[in-house]
Formats: C-alpha cells, structure tokens, sequence
C-alpha cells in the first residue's frame, strides 16, 4: 500500500471548488523515476483515483488544488502567499515549547482513528462518464474564471 497526500481544508474553503492534479511518485528513495502528473480532476474524484492507485502500488499520490492563473502577477501573489505561510509555519514551529505542540496530539490522534477505520479498501474509482461530466464542470469553470 502507498501512501496519498492532499490539503487538509475547512468545508467553506474556495479551494474546493477548484480544478485538482495528482501527482504519483516513488513512496522511497531506492526506486527513482520522473514523476507522473494526471488531471484536472474535481477533487472527489482525484481523491477516489489517488487512493484506488496507491491501494494497491507502493507509490505516493499528491493531490493538490490546481491554481488556474490569468496573469504572471496573478502567479506571483500566489507565490508570496505560500511563501508567506511557509514564514509562518516556521515561526510557529519555532516558537512550540519543549514538549510540543497541542495540534500535533490532534493529528496523532486523526491518524490513529484513520488506522482504525474499518473499510476493507478504497473507494471505487469513478468512472469513465463520471470524469468526462467533471472534466465538462472544469472547462466551464476555467472558461468563466475572471469574468
């Protein structure tokens, strides 16, 4: 069994609604070759995909929100948020008192209750009409984005 990354985001979150790639990888250092990125898919179906492939391959599944962009300063405010967030997540990582940090007991705690989880494997991949509907809901999207 592989492993599947992917953003931890609130319900509310716009980034939900947005196109999403999964990019599969070598789960180790001893297998090297290029990655493999597929999509867009809207995430549900790129979460199903990712974890129908991983399920049964020792690979690791990103999947991340694809961030359609209009301009080249579009692009950049983009990278100065992430960068920012990553100055944050530093500071924060820094500043966490010698026994550590009260979220990272939630996640030890998330992923002890995901291990316990009873399903017999991963969802059922969508199918073929399924992606096409969604691949249809992603050009409308990136057609009326900035509109």
């Amino acid at each position: 069994m592989g492993a599947l990354v992917t953003l931890d985001l609130p319900d509310d979150s716009p980034m939900l609604g947005l196109p999403w790639i999964i990019t599969f990888g070598p789960l180790g250092d001893a297998d090297e070759w290029e990655p493999v990125v597929c999509g867009p898919y809207e995430r549900l179906h790129a979460l199903a995909l990712a974890e129908a492939v991983v399920a049964e391959e020792q690979l690791m599944a990103v999947v991340e929100p694809l961030l359609p962009a209009l301009s080249p300063d579009e692009i950049r405010s983009e990278i100065a948020a992430a960068q920012i967030a990553a100055a944050d997540d530093t500071a924060h990582i820094e500043q966490a008192d010698l026994y550590g940090d009260f979220e990272d007991v939630i996640d030890d705690e998330l992923e002890a209750a995901a291990e316990a989880d009873e399903r017999t494997g991963p969802p059922a991949a969508p199918s073929e009409a399924e992606l096409r509907a969604g691949f249809q809901r992603i050009a409308k999207l990136l057609a009326e984005k900035g509109r």
